[in-house]
């Protein structure tokens, strides 16, 4: 009995013996097998409860290692987790916002989208508008143009009748306002007739039929005096009159001079004032320029008497004269230059209106 119970003691300490390595040295490793064998029950007594208690120091240092080890795991697992709780809070506060965010620019999106249609739907009502009043400014530039092509025909057609009605008409420019007071303006026009034209004042046949002043009322701010409108009752009667002046040139009443031409619409008038720059330049280069009844230029070019009732008909004829060309060049210009400014002033009038 015992030498097994030495024998169970001798394997438990060859149990406890077979630690790892890497363990604290115990009392079992002092001793090596032999001397284990050898000990006494008191001493093996004595062994194995320092065993036992060097046993029980290390587990409870392991228990204690351990247990400070699960606390710092419980701990960092507590912030690991607070960590978590803030995360996923900043992360639904984050969704939050990104999401009002979303819906924010969805609106924002929606809001610019009805704003491009609106815009878009103003643009096409404008371009409608603007159509339709290119349209509306067309049809009374179109409608002015006509207008004015009325006005310049009623104009012609009211001048024609004037002239018409004057053609009989001889103006009598610088007669001195009260001299008609003793003879009246008819002895005044015989007394012209007989003072230039001796001959024509044995005439029976020259009647005067009216004569006046024009206007009929008397200004007396005006320094020049009223012209006199001498109405005979024939034009070959009041041509005769008007030869006669060109060639005497100079006419007189009383020693005054004064002038006979004839009487004209204020349309015939402007006309005739408009070929005076072209006439001025031609009776330099002794062309002979004659303005005729009612508007016509008259001149001699290489010889042939050329007519032209107006300025266009004369630029045309100009263009294949090199020689005229050269002549009329800078009158023609400024002629161009002159209708330009007014053709513009009147767009303009027409645009503003």
């Amino acid at each position: 009995m015992p030498s097994n119970k030495h024998r169970n003691r001798g394997s438990k300490i060859n149990d406890d013996t077979m630690m790892p390595p890497n363990k604290q040295n115990t009392p079992s490793q002092e001793y090596e097998d032999d001397e284990i064998e050898e000990m006494q029950d008191t001493d093996f007594k004595k062994f194995m409860i320092r065993t036992f208690r060097s046993f029980q120091k290390q587990i409870l240092e392991l228990q204690k290692s351990l247990m400070d080890k699960i606390e710092n795991l419980s701990h960092e697992n507590e912030i690991l987790r607070k960590s978590q709780n803030e995360t996923q809070k900043l992360v639904e506060q984050e969704s939050v916002i990104v999401k009002r965010n979303q819906n924010e620019m969805k609106s924002s999106i929606d809001q610019m989208t009805n704003t491009l249609e609106s815009l878009k739907n103003r643009m096409g009502e404008a371009e409608e508008r603007i159509s339709d009043l290119e349209d509306r400014a067309q049809e009374n530039i179109q409608s002015n143009q006509r207008k004015e092509e009325e006005i310049r025909n009623l104009k012609n057609i009211v001048g024609n009748l004037q002239d018409t009605i004057k053609k009989t008409n001889i103006r009598v420019l610088g007669v001195p306002e009260g001299m008609e007071r003793e003879k009246g303006l008819e002895g005044l026009f015989s007394e012209i007739l007989a003072e230039n034209f001796p001959g024509l004042e044995k005439d029976r046949d020259i009647l005067v039929q009216e004569a006046h002043r024009t206007p009929n009322k008397h200004d007396q701010k005006r320094s020049s005096p009223r012209h006199v409108v001498i109405k005979l009752t024939t034009v070959k009667h009041k041509e005769k009159i008007l030869k006669c002046a060109r060639e005497k040139r100079q006419i007189t009443l009383r020693g005054s001079p004064i002038r006979l031409t004839a009487d004209f619409s204020s349309e015939t008038l402007q006309a005739r004032r408009e070929w005076r720059d072209i006439a001025q330049v031609l009776r330099e280069k002794n062309c002979q320029p004659r303005i005729l009844y009612p508007a016509k230029l008259s001149f001699v070019n290489e010889g042939e008497i050329k007519t032209f009732h107006s300025k266009q008909k004369l630029k045309d004829f100009v263009a294949t004269c090199p020689a005229l060309q050269k002549i009329l060049k800078d009158v023609l210009h400024s002629e161009t230059q002159k209708h330009g400014h007014q053709y513009e002033r009147r767009e303009r009038k027409n645009t503003y209106q």
